[in-house]
């Protein structure tokens, strides 16, 4: 826990003068080298060991989408990104079928989804920081993913008691989840009430509760998909690079569903209302 810690309180501080203080061109080089270290990771946990190549396209491939969505391309990128990826890993795939060093087809997908769909994900934040008092938009995300797995870990560390999820994340228990659920919501409320009286812009009190509940619930949801896929693939994290968080993806997981899922919230039910 004391390693967990000290990374927190380093990354936390440093993050947050990357979003509120530095050009949003900053931000999203950061988003892109966040999407690169995660896809190597995860190409790495699917096999990608015995194929540096397919590794090399990943991170090449997850590089270029948070850059392309930070231009107002992100639909050619992607879809282009995507194209290109499937056609080259596909090569690579018939090129070496039925020997020593095939590639499958569950390893073409899960190759995709590290360095197509986890970076698309992810670039939902540059989404919300480029817009007009993105710096606003942008929290909303970080707050419910940050707040709502801090609050499940502590909850689940002094209270927990029943085992959730035992075959897929063996330590989460029923009362972090629900601990997470409540203070994530609550935090978001706390969230909405500093923006309001430090900004004085309209703030709606009920869409921020929908907030709350449902990028809880998402957030939890993106930890547990992560936690499945490291069971299949029989590891206890994706790398190395954060002690006492494991790798990059790790730390990311959560972000991977909570960052789209408050551009969707934004744009349906806005909570902040900007006007010009």
């Amino acid at each position: 826990m004391r390693d967990r810690i000290i990374v927190a309180a380093i990354l936390v501080p440093l993050l947050l003068i990357i979003l509120l203080f530095l050009p949003t061109y900053v931000f999203a080089v950061f988003i892109a080298i966040v999407c690169a270290i995660s896809a190597y990771e995860f190409s790495h946990t699917v096999g990608a060991k015995e194929h540096e190549r397919i590794t090399i396209y990943a991170v090449f491939s997850a590089t270029l989408i948070p850059v392309g969505i930070f231009f107002g391309e992100g639909r050619i990128v992607f879809t282009t990104v995507l194209l290109t990826l499937l056609s080259i890993v596909f090569i690579e795939a018939i090129l070496v079928y039925k020997m020593k060093s095939q590639i499958t087809f569950a390893q073409i997908m899960a190759t995709v989804f590290g360095a197509v769909l986890i970076p698309y994900m992810l670039s939902s934040l540059i989404v919300l920081r480029n817009m007009q008092h993105g710096h606003l938009f942008v929290l909303l995300p970080l707050v419910s993913a940050c707040i709502t797995d801090g609050g499940a870990y502590f909850v689940g560390v002094f209270l927990g008691k029943r085992r959730a999820f035992p075959l897929i994340s063996p330590k989460k228990t029923v009362e972090g989840y629900i601990g997470g659920i409540v203070i994530g919501t609550a935090s978001m409320m706390i969230y909405g009430a500093i923006v309001y009286f430090t900004t004085l812009l309209e703030v709606r009190l009920w869409a921020l509760l929908l907030y709350g509940i449902i990028g809880s619930v998402v957030t939890e949801l993106g930890d547990l998909v992560f936690s499945l896929i490291k069971r299949e693939y029989d590891i206890k994290d994706f790398g190395r690079l954060l002690p006492g968080h494991g790798g990059m993806l790790d730390r990311a997981d959560s972000m991977v569903f909570a960052a789209p899922t408050m551009l969707l919230l934004v744009a349906v039910i806005p909570a902040i209302i900007v006007t010009n």
